[in-house]
């Protein structure tokens, strides 16, 4: 049993899959199309909401340190995922290093994980992406039902049809893909800039006074929902303000920075992974972090950060100083924002899927590409629908807290999986090495712990329950039609 658990696909393997004429995906994306795919999908809902929320609650004018925080452990998991992803460039992400280097049945947790982050993500991002459409309509004068449209709708009509214009886009191929990501990343980075340049006007310093507040107690909370799992084990509220402020904004802010990682996914897309991969991954999160940092300072300059509390701090902080037309610029900024993001979640999660049906781990007749496109469109079209349905239905609160703890723990376990390939495959050509291994990976490893253990309970009894989905599955079905479960001499022919 535990030798079937364990079994490894090799790296040669992996990349002799992408050869494949039938489950091999076209070379499309150089830097660029991947950096604007890395802040097509960071820039999001965390620009709009959360720099007033971690400032509100958590740590005040210093909520921009909140940011650089949080930057540097995903900066520490981004040197370990740039070595995997240079080395192994084949779809899937973290799953496939995990499958390389950990292990069959680490893949299939991280794979079933990213789930969690991928299609809830975008489940989530749509459903906000609606809200932001209703009230651009409201604006115009147009006023939508809310019981179809909107964050409370019965059943999120707009929501549904963004989910399906980004899947029309993705099957079209990669290629389309990057220049519509291309067009509303240009609009939503003008946005912001706007937001900046304008917002610096009204900047009062005597806002940013003290800096960093003084630390008080949280709000000891009872709901599994609210309290975080650390506050539960010291029994004790968490900090408010003050420097321990700064680091329980920082876990707050985290969801600002997903997506990084989805640069990875692309691997079998690129040109020349070796040298662009890393290229993009950095320089998506060097540009999402100086923006975050910019905005933060601009928003807790214009007002009060105690006032930042609300939904839309962007647009009630421009309200608050009298300049009230950047509601709807900000409006087109976010939906603009959000699409790229839907787009690249939902890109992602058909990659990593796409992945794991050309292992037998899925179905492999989703991992087909399309003959004319050389995009995974079955795939395309099942997490569309599975998107769809959670975005249409389910509240937008449960589909968020799903999706911090499964980025985190793919985070966990690539950083783990660097010094294990670095022991087991010492001559494996690795064009971007992470520096000081093991330090930088255990840096990273107790980063992402730490951002874990301030999440709430609630999430962390819902990722219980995934998983021990995710071990039926897995047991009932992919362990028998694992390629590697074949005999030796046919584990290099994809599934069928």
């Amino acid at each position: 049993m535990s030798s079937t658990l364990l079994r490894k696909k090799s790296v040669a393997a992996s990349i002799a899959d992408t050869e494949d004429p039938e489950h091999g995906l076209k070379k499309e994306m150089g830097p660029l199309q991947l950096t604007i795919f890395g802040v097509g999908v960071i820039v999001g809902t965390g620009i709009f909401v959360l720099t007033g929320t971690a400032a509100a609650e958590k740590a005040g004018p210093a909520a921009p340190l909140s940011f650089v925080v949080a930057a540097i452990a995903c900066g520490l998991a981004a040197l370990c995922y740039a070595e995997f992803a240079s080395s192994v460039p084949v779809a899937g992400s973290a799953y496939t290093f995990s499958y390389t280097s950990l292990g069959e049945i680490f893949a299939w947790i991280i794979g079933w994980d990213l789930i969690l982050e991928f299609a809830f993500g975008a489940a989530t991002v749509a459903k906000g992406w609606s809200g932001y459409f209703t009230q651009l309509m409201d604006d115009i004068g147009i006023h939508l039902p809310t019981s179809i449209a909107g964050q409370t709708a019965n059943f999120n009509i707009p929501a549904v049809v963004i989910v399906a214009v980004v899947a029309s886009i993705l099957i079209v191929g990669i290629r389309e893909s990057s220049r519509m990501n291309i067009v509303v990343v240009a609009i939503k980075l003008t946005v912001i800039l706007i937001v900046i340049v304008v917002g610096a006007f009204y900047v009062k310093t005597g806002n940013w006074d003290p800096f960093i507040p003084h630390q008080s107690a949280g709000t000891a909370s009872t709901a599994l929902d609210e309290k975080p799992l650390i506050q539960a084990i010291l029994g004790e509220p968490t900090s408010a303000f003050g420097v321990p402020g700064i680091f329980f904004g920082a876990s707050l802010v985290f969801f600002a920075f997903i997506g990084f990682d989805i640069v990875a996914t692309a691997a079998e897309e690129t040109k020349n992974p070796q040298r662009d991969l890393p290229i993009g991954i950095f320089a998506s999160l060097i540009i999402c972090t100086i923006l975050y940092v910019l905005v933060s300072l601009v928003v807790t300059g214009m007002v009060p950060y105690k006032k930042l509390g609300v939904d839309a701090p962007l647009s009630f902080a421009f309200d608050q100083v009298g300049a009230s037309w950047a509601s709807t610029v900000i409006s087109i900024g976010a939906l603009a924002g959000l699409t790229s993001t839907v787009l690249i979640l939902m890109y992602g999660q058909s990659r990593v899927f796409f992945a794991m049906g050309r292992d037998g781990l899925l179905p492999p007749w989703l991992s087909k590409v399309h003959p004319t496109y050389k995009t995974p469109y079955r795939i395309t079209v099942i997490t569309a629908i599975a998107v769809a349905l959670l975005a249409a239905f389910l509240p937008l609160k449960v589909l968020g807290e799903a999706t911090n703890i499964g980025t985190l723990s793919a985070f966990i376990l690539v950083s783990i999986a660097v010094p294990i390939l670095r022991k087991s495959q010492p001559d494996l050509h690795r064009p971007f090495r992470t520096p000081l291994v093991p330090l930088v990976p255990i840096l990273a490893v107790l980063a992402c712990l730490w951002l874990m253990l301030n999440l709430p309970v609630g999430t962390w009894i819902r990722l219980v329950v995934w998983m021990a989905i995710g071990f039926v599955v897995y047991f009932a079905y992919a362990r028998k039609h694992s390629r590697l479960a074949r005999p030796e001499a046919e584990q290099h022919k994809p599934a069928t």
